[in-house]
């Protein structure tokens, strides 16, 4: 059982120093979030260390639901990434040294892999289940044939499986709810979406197109993020704003409340890189979206489509959202 809201750990030990990252840890536990989320390539493993500090440090590493992931290139060499058994094993056991705990408990595939068979993958995800160095295992971002091939492989070779998918999912790029959302729930799926709040378009971050206030996102992470800055999702940005004020709400609460109370969610995943963020975001913890206002985001942008494209970093998603 994981808390209504995931606690991020992108920044930590990078844009956010250490002492502030183990403040907004605390703070996360004592709000009642009990799921932390980190990746081994984030920071060049500095995330998996902040988490781990924190968590040794306030000695709750127990109350804590703690994710974290495999994949992405960590090295040099020419097995240092990816879901061959080998370096699955190799980057489990890295980041339980960073995390300083002898388990993980939601090992996620943070990208779909072209390469490797994905009976290969699970079955070094079922060994280290096996072992008791993982509890439960997970994917990030993949398409939802992929995460239906991997279920029917688990259930053939009574492999574990998949017990969630952690995918981009924001009011500007709804896709996942053609086919992975009604999966997820068929299937028992938890979803756990990145980039709830679209990395701060739909916390009025952003005024136009082409200026970028400093040390924000677009700054720091190029052409990438840039073009998931579209007119169109400016003016939807702009437009949940308005709603937000007549609610007594930052267009940050209101974007983020929308997507916690979705069909099929579990719990969104906050990024926050300051204390500040995090304090806004928890104010929509307990509330619930009316459900007379669910039109009028559909309004903003139809179920199943999008108006800004956060598929951009992954090579197995052709379609691309036209400005």
């Amino acid at each position: 059982m994981v808390s209504s809201l995931c606690l991020g750990a992108m920044n930590f030990g990078g844009v956010t120093p250490e002492a502030e990252g183990a403040a907004i840890i605390n703070r996360a536990l004592d709000a009642g979030i009990n799921f932390i989320d980190t990746a081994n390539v984030y920071n060049g493993g500095e995330s998996e260390r902040v988490v781990g500090r924190a968590l040794q440090a306030n000695g709750k590493r127990d109350e804590i639901v703690l994710a974290t992931k495999v994949f992405s290139v960590v090295g040099e060499g020419q097995n240092d990434r990816g879901a061959s058994r080998y370096h699955i094993v190799k980057a489990c056991e890295d980041s339980l040294k960073r995390l300083q705990t002898d388990h993980i408990d939601l090992y996620q595939l943070h990208r779909p892999s072209a390469i490797i068979p994905q009976d290969e993958t699970l079955r070094a995800f079922d060994d280290l289940v096996h072992a008791g160095k993982v509890l439960y295992i997970g994917a990030s971002t993949h398409p939802a044939w992929k995460v239906m091939e991997a279920i029917g492989i688990s259930e053939r070779d009574h492999l574990v499986r998949y017990i969630s998918e952690q995918p981009p999912y924001n009011l500007l790029d709804r896709r996942i709810e053609n086919e992975l959302v009604p999966l997820a729930q068929q299937y028992g799926l938890a979803l756990l979406p990145w980039s709830p709040l679209a990395g701060g378009i739909l916390a009025g971050r952003y005024d136009r197109k082409d200026t970028y206030p400093d040390g924000s996102r677009a700054t720091r992470m190029g052409t990438t993020f840039q073009d998931r800055i579209t007119e169109r999702g400016l003016e939807v940005a702009e437009k949940v704003g308005e709603m937000a004020r007549e609610r007594n709400l930052t267009t940050a609460q209101l974007a983020l409340l929308w997507c916690k109370d979705q069909p099929g969610i579990t719990s969104p995943i906050l990024g926050p890189r300051t204390m500040a963020h995090f304090e806004d975001a928890l104010g929509i913890a307990d509330m619930k979206l009316a459900d007379e206002d669910r039109a009028l985001f559909d309004d903003l942008v139809h179920p199943g489509n999008a108006a800004a494209d956060f598929f951009n970093s992954n090579d197995w998603m052709k379609a691309r959202v036209l400005d």
